[in-house]
Order: structure tokens, then sequence, then C-alpha cells
């Protein structure tokens, strides 16, 4: 147990050694060709292919980065769009139009949502993660193709030293060795000459072998990679396609249907406001006509004459006859007025006090009324005897006639609220 414990401890400090030994060897080959002391292996058609390879990489990872913040801006605008839709249906009293219709559209839209971020999540970020997937194992491949190719020009230069000096030593061992020939006998000399060409040999072997197997190696990675760089870099453009295409696609079916939904929501809020316009109307309809009875109620009130609770006496003396002291007074005034607003066309009856014109039409019905047509003007007169005078009614002549007859005789009384002062 314990030799077998030793021989793995062994094995393990031999790979360990191995691998330090190539570590410095890589160092001083890096080291040797930055100060020019040793020529590098260059692939400038290899090395356009890993900065494209770089470019690709950069491309892609930023791809999937910004596709992840648009799903999370989806998720959001889900979250927010549920929130409000919630709000809405929590809002919305159950005697209101489309009620029904308002909580199946709320749960037609959250459905909506979720199946627009799985597909989005299922097509084109699954795809783009795919495709980043293949980069780091293809970037190591690059990078230990590097390595190898440091092991490459380290174990070539190191075959090209020996060989150097190989030929150096084979013209030193060529020459006779004075000091071997005076020290040793012939049959020692050629001894000596043979050991040395014999460890020669072996140096050079291995180098040379080493030397095989590191080109091997890196031809074999360069070869691989040199396939495989080109194809990756022209695959892009499919996976660019694939993504943006499927992503339009789902945009475009999303917003169609949330555009029928939404359209849905106008319809529903515009007949919830019809109906409350209605309804405004109806009670303003109401109010209207309530409003109009009333006015049509006192129209017809005011259209009526005032009653007359006494028929009117005799008539009182005309001018001719003697007056009484107050009447004298009365048309006095009355004479006093009418002369100071007396028109340039014709001149006032007796007694004249102001002009009203008719707006509404009243029918005499007793020999002593005045009969009124709408627009007449009509000249109001003084009672002769004040007392004669009933509330709401006056004494008056039509003033074409007045114009036409200047006859006092035609006057009559009229209902005073079927006419408009001027």
């Amino acid at each position: 147990m314990a030799d077998t414990g030793n021989s793995g401890k062994g094995v393990t400090a031999g790979k360990l050694a191995i691998t330090v030994q190539k570590r410095l060897s890589r160092a001083q080959e890096k080291v040797l060709q930055k100060l020019g002391k040793a020529d590098e292996t260059r692939d400038v058609v290899f090395e356009e292919m890993v900065a494209n390879f770089n470019k690709q990489m950069g491309e892609g990872t930023k791809l999937q980065k910004d596709m992840k913040a648009y799903l999370t801006a989806v998720k959001t605008l889900h979250d927010a769009s549920r929130r409000l839709q919630d709000c809405l249906a929590d809002m919305y009293e159950p005697e209101w139009f489309g009620k029904e219709e308002m909580d199946a559209m709320v749960e037609d839209t959250d459905t909506l949502w979720l199946d627009f971020h799985q597909n989005i999540t299922d097509n084109s970020m699954l795809s783009i993660d795919s495709y980043l997937a293949q980069f780091p194992e293809i970037r190591a491949r690059i990078a230990k193709r590097d390595r190898k190719m440091v092991d490459f020009d380290s174990a070539r230069h190191h075959f090209a030293s020996l060989q150097k000096g190989k030929k150096k030593d084979e013209a030193k061992i060529a020459k006779p060795a004075a000091l071997l020939e005076m020290a040793a006998p012939s049959w020692a000399q050629g001894l000596l000459s043979a050991h040395q060409v014999a460890q020669t040999n072996l140096s050079y072997n291995q180098a040379e072998e080493e030397l095989g197997r590191s080109q091997k190696v890196f031809e074999e990675l360069n070869v691989e990679l040199q396939d495989q760089l080109p194809v990756l870099w022209d695959s892009r453009v499919g996976v660019y396609v694939n993504a943006f295409q499927s992503l339009a696609s789902h945009q475009e079916k999303f917003h169609k249907e949330m555009s029928k939904l939404s359209q849905n929501l106008n319809d529903i809020m515009s007949k919830l406001e019809e109906q409350r316009q209605l309804k405004k109307d109806v009670a303003a309809a109401k109010a209207g006509d309530n409003a109009k009875s009333e006015e049509a109620n006192h129209n017809q009130a005011a259209s009526l004459p005032p009653a007359r609770p006494n028929p009117l006496p005799s008539r009182p003396p005309q001018h001719d006859e003697p007056l009484d002291d107050d009447t004298s007074d009365i048309n006095k005034e009355s004479r006093i007025q009418g002369s100071e607003s007396n028109s340039s066309e014709y001149k006032l009856p007796p007694g004249f006090l102001y002009k009203v014109k008719a707006v509404h039409e009243y029918a005499s019905t007793d020999g002593d009324e005045l009969e009124l047509n709408v627009g007449d003007i009509v000249l109001v007169l003084a009672f002769d005897n004040p007392d004669e005078q009933d509330d709401g009614w006056l004494m008056g002549v039509q003033e074409s006639l007045w114009i036409r007859n200047k006859d006092i005789s035609s006057k009559g009384v009229f209902p005073e609220n079927f006419t408009q002062k001027l």
C-alpha cells in the first residue's frame, strides 16, 4: 500500500514537474520572441478568424443581455397591466353595462401577456442562449492552440540549437585530441569518442521527437479551428434572423390580439358613457318637461284676462259734459303730459298716458272692451272716473283709429297683461 501511495505521489510530482517545465519554456520562448531573438510562427488568416470570433462573441453577448432586458421589461409591463386591469375590474360596479365582458377581458389580457413572454423566452431567448453556449469551448481551444504554437516554436528552436551543436561536436570529435592521445591509449580514445557521439545523438533524437509531437498537436488544433471558425462566423446571420423574425412574429400577434381587446375596452367604455349620458338626458328632459309644464301653466294663466268682478257701469259723461274737479285735474295733467310727449306726426288724444303694444290676441267679450291683435299699438288713456278702473285693466284707443279718425269714442278697456309698455 505504501509503495502504491509513493508511486502515485511520484507520478503526480512528475506531471507537476513537466507542467512547470512547460510553463517555464513557454515563458522563456515568449520573452525571446518579444526581444526578437527567436522567430514566431504567424498565420495572418487565422488571426483574422480569431478577430472575427471575438467580435462575434461580443455582439452575441450584448444581444443576449439586451434580450434579457427586453424580457424583463415585458414582465414589468405585464405586472403593471395586470394591476391596472384588476383595479378597473374592482371599480366596475355590477349594474354597469358590460360587467361580464369586462371580467372576461381582464382574464384574456393577462393570458395574452403570459403567452407573449413565454413565446419570446422559448424561441428568441433560447436560440440566442444555445448560440452563445459554444463560444467558451471554442475560446478555450483557441487559447490551447496558442499555447501549443509556443511549444512548437520552443521545440523547433531547441532542435535547431541541438542540430547546430551536433555539427560542432562532430567537428571537434574528428580532430585528434592531443591530451587524450598523451594520457590514454588508443583503444580508450575510441571509447570516449563513441560515448560523446552517443550522448549527442540521444539529445538530438529526443529533441526531434519532441518537435514532432509538438508540431502534430499544434497542427491538429490549427486545422480544426481553421475549419470551424469560418462556419461559426457565417452562422451568426441565421441566428440573428431566427431570433428577430420570431420576436417580430410574436410581437405582431400580441399587438394584434391586444388591439382587439383594447377596442373591446373602448367600446365598453363608450357604451357606459352613452348610458350615463342617456340617463342624464332623460333626467334633464323630465326636469325640462316639468319646467315647461310650469311655464305653460304660468303663460296660460298670464294669457287669461284678469277677472272683472263687476261689469263696467254705463259710459261716463263725454268730454262735452261737465266733469267733476278731480277728473278735470287728471285730464288737465294728461293734456299737459301729452303735449310734452306729443309726436310731430299727430296730436295725441286727451287723457293720453303712454303707449303699449299687444303681445297676445284678445277677443272682446263685451261692448266696452277693446279687441287686440298681436302688434297693435294702443294709446293708454286715463279713466274719466278712476274709481271705475278694475285691477289689471286699462283704458285705451287703437293708435291707427285715432290717427285716422281722431275720434275718442272708439276707446275701450283691455287686459294689461296682454300688452307690453313701450
